[in-house]
């Protein structure tokens, strides 16, 4: 399959926005454990945007053992009497692993403390991937029996971080109220939510007025719900310095594959765009896709989730990407981050299925995407593909006819170009490799040698997976095995540096580009 494409460094798109900088995981603890921290410094080391990270159970009561969707930091107690009793120290624990890897929190204020709740029977649940998602929803989701603590708490917890962190550290962070409200997380009513929001929020600004907050993170675009919670923050002042929502994909099991559900994601997004962009006291805010994956539970197992040890899950993420930037530049809102929705599962076998960034302290392929978007910076170029399939049709249809989507990204910045090439299909399914034809033109560099630099994922390259069956799939490596494999989770060039010659600012690279490959290109010249 032959496929030209072509970069075009005279025509500028803006800035390209580091949208990818943004992580998330249901279970906090594993973020103090030894794999967590491993992974936590990979993410630390992604490039020199600033990277956040948002986790659920912050506030929830018990001794900080992690299990499935489940955390615990026992924060807030009461004694005999009722009083409250505040403790810091697995919560600050959990904070300092990001801080100590240069990630800073992206603070979700929930949940429900069980000496708080309405309901605090039963508390925490013991889920698994075979139980009803349903099940976690216990005595944590629940509205506070008193509203004047549950505020002392949430300015307690604030000006603690203040003294701790400082002032300036602090007012870097992202803080926002709970998680998808518009769903099982929030066993109130939308009112109770408002109010639960409106009073956590005065809160943080009482400990530190220069606080950056805002919400609501609902799960998908969040409609009504999500305008109803806009309409009660503009209506009582309550700040809104940046706007988030959820978005995932749907993948199935298809006569014997994977599907994957690209276009629901694209729908979401574009969807929760335009809601944001229907009030125009919001159309400016910075956007935080406050959850953004392939599909709706990391913990969850099964056979329509088979894409996430393998290039399916890098390939569909370097391709989602690109359109979410198509997409605010179509609506002209102002797209901050894509927060990916998957760390890792301590304690758990490799290759698990989970949806996760690394196993066992090994970085999967998907990770490799974030290495290379991390390497990108500057301005965003116009990237026209042969084989590229339009946003309007990967929104109507996904990918799913017999033609993949080999699109590009690329960008530009001072002596440096980039392009970011990718061949993705719904379909897990073997196909032709593209021969690629890639042509960069109008560089600022009209003649001369370039450096070219050429990183690839695919079944061969920056892929752990395939190197562990190879090894066939052993449960637990040897300690040879592991350096092996830990080699093999690298982001890997798919040869050494090569020179090129620029002509009247054009240069042509062609290069084979395997179905569910992924490619990044940097040229450099003085």
């Amino acid at each position: 399959m032959n496929v030209t494409i072509t970069v075009d460094a005279a025509k500028r798109l803006g800035a390209l926005k580091p949208i990818w900088r943004f992580f998330g995981a249901d279970e906090p603890n594993y973020a103090t454990m030894k794999d967590g921290k491993k992974l936590l410094g990979d993410l630390g080391k992604l490039g020199k945007p600033q990277v956040f990270f948002r986790a659920h159970s912050l506030l929830c009561t018990g001794d900080g053992t992690p299990a499935l969707k489940w955390g615990s930091t026992n924060a807030y107690t009461e004694d005999a009497s009722g009083n409250p009793i505040y403790d810091w120290t697995i919560v600050d624990g959990i904070f300092d692993s990001y801080l100590k890897n240069n990630i800073k929190p992206y603070v979700q204020i929930g949940f429900m403390p069980k000496a708080l709740s309405v309901k605090p029977e039963p508390y925490q649940h013991s889920w698994t991937p075979k139980a009803k998602y349903e099940e976690i929803y216990t005595g944590w989701a629940y509205p506070p029996k008193d509203w004047d603590k549950w505020g002392e708490l949430v300015y307690q917890w604030t000006a603690h971080c203040v003294k701790k962190y400082g002032k300036s550290e602090v007012e870097s962070w992202w803080w926002e109220v709970w998680n998808e409200a518009n769903i099982g997380y929030w066993r109130g009513t939308p009112e109770e939510f408002h109010r639960l929001h409106t009073v956590a929020i005065a809160a943080v600004r009482r400990a530190l007025p220069t606080a950056r907050v805002g919400g609501s993170d609902v799960a998908g675009s969040g409609g009504q719900f999500q305008r109803d919670f806009f309409t009660h923050c503009l209506k009582s002042n309550t700040p809104l310095d940046f706007v988030s929502f959820h978005a995932k994909g749907a993948p199935t099991f298809l006569d014997g594959h994977v599907r994957m559900g690209i276009a629901a994601q694209l729908r979401t997004i574009d969807d929760g765009f335009k809601i944001i962009a229907s009030y125009p006291e919001l159309k400016d805010k910075p956007i935080v896709i406050g959850e953004s994956d392939p599909d709706g539970c990391a913990a969850c197992q099964g056979p329509q989730l088979g894409y996430r040890n393998s290039t399916m899950f890098s390939s569909y993420t370097a391709a989602v990407f690109a359109r979410k930037h198509e997409l605010a530049d179509r609506h002209g809102v102002n797209l901050e981050g894509a927060l990916t929705w998957a760390f890792t599962f301590e304690d758990q076998p490799l290759f698990a299925g989970f949806r996760q960034l690394a196993t066992g302290g090994l970085p999967l392929p998907v990770l490799n995407v974030f290495r290379m978007l991390g390497k990108m910076d500057g301005e965003r170029l116009s990237a026209q593909s042969s084989a590229g399939l339009s946003l309007d049709a990967m929104m109507r249809d996904g990918v799913r006819s017999a033609a993949p989507d080999i699109s590009a990204q690329a960008a530009l910045a001072g002596k440096k170009a980039w392009v970011l090439v990718w061949h993705y299909h719904d379909d897990d399914l073997a196909g032709p490799d593209a021969e690629i034809s890639l042509t960069l033109e109008n560089l600022p560099k009209q003649r001369g040698a370039a450096k070219l630099t050429h990183w690839r994922i695919d079944e061969a390259h920056s892929n752990v997976f395939t190197a562990w069956q190879k090894l066939g799939s052993p449960p637990k490596p040897t300690k040879a095995q592991y350096v092996q494999l830990e080699a093999a989770s690298k982001l890997e060039q798919l040869a050494p540096p090569a020179t090129v010659a620029i002509e009247a600012g054009r240069v042509t690279l062609p290069f084979t580009l395997p179905r569910r490959g992924v490619s990044l290109l940097q040229l450099e010249w003085r």
